[in-house]
């Protein structure tokens, strides 16, 4: 979970030169709009004992000398949800100017913490002129030359401790660590669709019991187990009834852990009884999961009622076919037919619990995705149209997950000008888009759009 620098200051302080030598290399900025970075304007920095990135955020306040224009704000949405640290670039040639003045307002407005950068400081004298920079209220500059290297790794100590970065844990290790802790499976459907006895034929003996009459569950059972050296903790949950079915206090004590289940868990088993076909039942506890942005696979159980004098590839195929209508909005949950009462293919759930666990731990390029953002608006309009008063893509990124989670649900964040003119139809298309370049079987995307800030009307 890498922590994100912001670099941030008016135009022609030195912001790129510091980004390619925090980078370490000569990377150019993209600059398709005044004011706006667009491509490649993220880098690692690798001179901390652990890395994170940098990112440029172009020229503030380009047009004027004396206000803010409309770009600050694009600007500092960005800094706002994407940065966990602002370093604020001053010219000490320079001094203090109003441009400088009203961003450090700004920035203050963020809450984020900041590191005040006084660039070009290559000589005694050009450093005695920092000191002018503390009555912007970040308190003692950062004397840097980003053009020669002084003082840059003084900043790198100071980034660090603001961050509290400690030595990075390796990949290996990382994996290693995740792996040993139990992913917490959530084993939820309507009643009597086989749910205890899938947790019976993962663990190879009676642990829950088992009964034709619905509702034989009544508590959460969580049971640890290890399956091909992995290590999972099964939460076996009472079957979900509608609510005019509901009879008692008991029952109702039940579904509401079934709830609470489906909330604590890393990956939800939505086991559904195949001969019977998808009930509104079943469609409603699924919803409930994608609401808690939940990864899921869809476990087709009794699979051996299911047609069963047809060839098995048939089969197969008419109940995908079925499964993927019933549940058009859980188009990326894997599906696995078994038969749990007959020990039939626990072996591909497992292997597919193994596939949504892997994918989601990686995470598509800044670069990638912002070049797939914008060919895909560019080419595929919709209904947004090409006038140039309607929606306008600026900069797109994944923002990282806060804990340290077994199957991260990603989170992309899209800045834009017109922001409401975005209709979710359109974002769910964006969203297949990403799918298509980043599958993550099994994971729930997370899209949201980020507008400009309204101007501020003069006094």
């Amino acid at each position: 979970m890498r922590k994100t620098v912001a670099i941030v200051g008016r135009p022609n302080v030195g912001k790129s030169a510091l980004f390619n030598r925090l980078a370490g290399m000569n990377i150019s900025i993209v600059h398709d709009l005044a004011g706006v970075t667009r491509d490649r304007i993220t880098a690692e920095c690798r001179r901390g004992p652990q890395v994170f990135n940098i990112m440029d955020t172009g020229g503030i306040g380009a047009n004027t000398e004396d206000v803010l224009t409309e770009q600050v704000q694009v600007e500092a949405a960005i800094a706002l949800d994407v940065a966990d640290l602002l370093l604020f670039v001053v010219d000490v040639t320079a001094g203090i100017t109003t441009i400088d003045q009203s961003l450090a307002q700004m920035l203050r407005r963020t809450n984020k913490p900041v590191i005040l950068v006084a660039n070009k400081s290559d000589s005694e004298k050009r450093r005695l002129g920092s000191g002018e920079f503390a009555k912007i209220g970040f308190g003692d500059a950062a004397e840097v030359s980003a053009v020669h290297g002084y003082g840059i790794d003084d900043l790198v100590d100071s980034i660090v401790e603001k961050l509290e970065l400690t030595e990075e844990e390796t990949e290996e290790a990382r994996e290693e660590r995740l792996s040993a802790r139990p992913l917490k499976l959530a084993i939820v459907g309507r009643p009597n669709a086989g749910k205890s006895s899938l947790v019976n034929a993962i663990m190879g003996q009676e642990r829950a019991i088992v009964s034709d009459l619905p509702g034989t569950t009544r508590d959460s059972l969580d049971v640890h187990c290890t399956y091909n050296g992995k290590h999972y903790q099964l939460i076996d949950t009472a079957g979900i009834r509608k609510q005019a079915k509901v009879e008692d206090a008991v029952e109702i004590f039940s579904i509401q852990r079934s709830y609470a289940a489906i909330k604590r868990a890393d990956l939800c088993l939505l086991v559904i009884d195949c001969a019977e076909g998808a009930k509104m039942q079943d469609r409603k506890i699924a919803q409930l999961i994608v609401e808690e942005r939940k990864p899921c696979i869809l476990v087709m159980n009794k699979f051996d009622l299911f047609h069963p004098h047809a060839q098995q590839k048939d089969r197969l195929e008419e109940l995908a076919e079925t499964m993927r209508r019933e549940f058009f909005f859980l188009s990326y949950a894997p599906l696995v037919a078994t038969s749990a009462k007959n020990n039939d293919n626990v072996g591909k759930l497992f292997v597919q619990i193994e596939r949504v666990r892997k994918g989601a731990q990686g995470r598509i390029g800044t670069g990638v995705l912002n070049r797939l953002m914008h060919e895909t608006i560019e080419n595929t309009p919709g209904p947004l149209g090409r006038s140039p008063q309607t929606f306008k893509l600026l900069y797109v990124t994944q923002v990282n997950e806060t804990e340290d989670v077994s199957i991260p649900v990603p989170h992309f964040v899209m800045f834009a000008n017109r922001a409401a003119k975005m209709t979710d139809g359109y974002l769910r298309f964006l969203e297949s888009v990403i799918r298509k370049e980043w599958p993550a079987p099994g994971v729930p995307f997370r899209m949201s759009v980020r507008g400009k800030q309204p101007k501020e009307k003069k006094r």
